[in-house]
């Protein structure tokens, strides 16, 4: 998820987001659900810091969905992402307390669909009307099994934001590569004791994977069904010790920045105390309140060689459908409402939420160019992490945020933190 937690003008997380998976407690079979047309319509939908925005919006879908259902209630409880691994947990085990909708991170679809709980949506959104214009990379990142268990809200997307001023007063351009990123990050911290010459984390996952997909690795490769940890490879090892290099006293000192999430990197730089950060479309609002508002600008993230981008995570929200739902039809129209183009485009202008749907996204980026990075990202192509409830249980974990931190303050070296990375990851993936 957007954390929050993907397309070829993919939105976006996030995240941040939206964007750690916790596994659920298996579940029994699913119970029966029904089709009735009336009665009280209940929905799940992450909290958010700002609510008030996403709340209004929501509420507008609320009011025209009643209208068109004469004796339909809708009633939305606001879920804390932090808390949701045990709000779902008893959701699939007492299918009584389930909700008929639920907004989830793309990164949990793999752990929630083995509880069997989730209703398969393949041929509800190959019916729906605006289905055609999902992005496929996008709805890709709903799949688990071949089968499809959400409908893509929105998505995320990260790319590199940097102070405009600081590099004109230091004479820097934008860098082509992520080796001229990092020299330039040198550069930003002698000069400017006081600023990390980019803000990115121990902790933030997220930014780290770029790395490692632009250096040409990965973090697992599945063979047959059965995955197992590649992070060892000599491309994913040169990626990681990229990021794990960053985080040190020439940049951003570990003793600050090791422990750094996505969220406390990106409002370091809000704040006015880095030259630069990773971070996603959904926190452009955030940093427009920032201290650096007007002198920011923000360019694809790039990979190793002139001209390239590196692969971003394709995070993002889904709406799914309890099959313990008594209103199965009601509740799959209700998150078609929700995710439809209407929707989509009045979350985005509340929140900041890039959209799945391809004709929103295009009509969005002509109308407003900051959004032009990240669909430049998107078109560059995307990534995922392994389509498994193994990586949930990794993720939850932090074994990769781990290794990277052992790397960054000297705890072990590359060789040492990998090995033991590869160990916990091929655990999980049993």
């Amino acid at each position: 998820m957007r954390v929050r937690r993907t397309s070829t003008v993919i939105s976006v997380t996030a995240a941040l987001a939206l964007l750690a998976g916790c596994a659920p407690t298996q579940s029994a079979p699913a119970a029966a659900g029904g089709d009735d047309q009336t009665g009280t319509l209940r929905v799940w939908l992450f909290d958010e810091a700002s609510r008030a925005p996403k709340e209004a919006a929501v509420k507008e879908a609320i009011t025209e969905f009643k209208a068109a259902h004469a004796g339909v209630d809708v009633d939305v409880q606001w879920v804390p992402v932090e808390g949701r691994a045990d709000k779902f947990s008893g959701a699939f085990n007492d299918p009584s307390n389930a909700p008929d909708v639920a907004e989830f991170g793309n990164t949990d679809v793999a752990s929630y669909a083995q509880t069997g709980a989730l209703s398969d949506l393949t041929g509800d959104i190959s019916s729906w009307s605006e289905g055609k214009d999902l992005l496929p990379s996008v709805l890709d990142t709903a799949k688990s099994g071949g089968k499809t268990y959400g409908l893509p809200w929105y998505t995320g997307i990260r790319a590199l934001y940097y102070r405009t001023d600081v590099f004109t007063e230091l004479g820097l351009k934008p860098p082509a590569t992520l080796a001229e990123l990092t020299d330039d990050a040198r550069k930003i911290h002698a000069a400017k004791p006081d600023l990390y010459g980019i803000s990115t984390g121990g902790k933030y996952t997220y930014a780290l994977l770029p790395f490692v997909w632009a250096n040409g690795g990965d973090v697992a490769e599945s063979d047959g069904g059965k995955w197992t940890s590649t992070v060892e490879s000599p491309q994913a090892k040169a990626g990681i010790t990229a990021y794990a290099n960053l985080l040190k006293d020439d940049i951003c000192p570990p003793a600050a920045c090791a422990n750094l999430t996505g969220t406390q990197s990106v409002t370091a730089f809000a704040g006015g105390k880095a030259g630069m950060t990773i971070g996603g479309d959904f926190n452009r609002k955030a940093v427009e309140q920032g201290a650096v508002k007007g002198k920011y600008a923000v360019v694809p993230l790039p990979g190793t060689t002139p001209g390239s981008v590196a692969p971003a995570f394709a995070g993002g929200n889904l709406l799914g459908v309890f099959g313990a739902s008594k209103r199965h039809g009601l509740a799959v129209q209700f998150a078609e409402l929700l995710a439809g183009a209407k929707y989509q485009e009045k979350m985005y202008n509340a929140m900041g939420n890039l959209p799945t749907l391809e004709s929103v996204q295009k009509k969005l980026a002509a109308s407003d160019p900051t959004l032009k990075p990240f669909v430049d990202t998107l078109a560059a192509g995307t990534k995922f992490v392994p389509s498994t409830p193994g990586w949930s249980k990794i993720d939850s974990q932090n074994v990769l945020p781990t290794a990277v931190q052992q790397i960054a303050t000297g705890g072990k070296d590359v060789d040492g933190a990998l090995a033991d990375a590869t160990a916990a990851m091929n655990k999980n993936f049993g």
